[in-house]
């Protein structure tokens, strides 16, 4: 809300306010989509650990997604803000690693 001032005409007039609110722009932020990527070597149970710890899936999500990456190649754990997303694909492949699984974990744009 800004106060502008308004002068009047007269010597004793104290003048005028005037309120006007605006309305202020706000954007929401780009989603991006995190996605598992199907390889021949990761463990499926490792895949549905991973699911219900950084992705907070149920058993039952976790192994309906994993088999869907083990099916089609690819499968969504979720959309997030650039910042959430980053993270997540980073503790996901430093998890792997240090497990010695070669799989990779990926965001896009949504």
């Amino acid at each position: 809300m800004a106060l502008t001032p308004r002068r009047g005409g007269g010597a004793g007039d104290p003048g005028i306010a005037v309120i006007t609110r605006t309305k202020p722009q706000t954007k929401k932020p780009n989603l991006y989509r995190v996605l598992l990527l199907n390889d021949d070597f990761t463990p499926m149970e490792f895949v549905v650990h991973v699911l219900q710890h950084f992705f907070n899936k149920s058993q039952d999500d976790a192994y309906r997604i994993m088999m869907h990456v083990h099916q089609n190649g690819v499968g969504e754990c979720g959309v997030f803000t650039y910042e959430v997303a980053e993270t997540k694909v980073t503790l996901v492949m430093d998890f792997a690693r240090q497990h010695q699984h070669p799989l990779q974990c990926v965001m896009e744009r949504n």
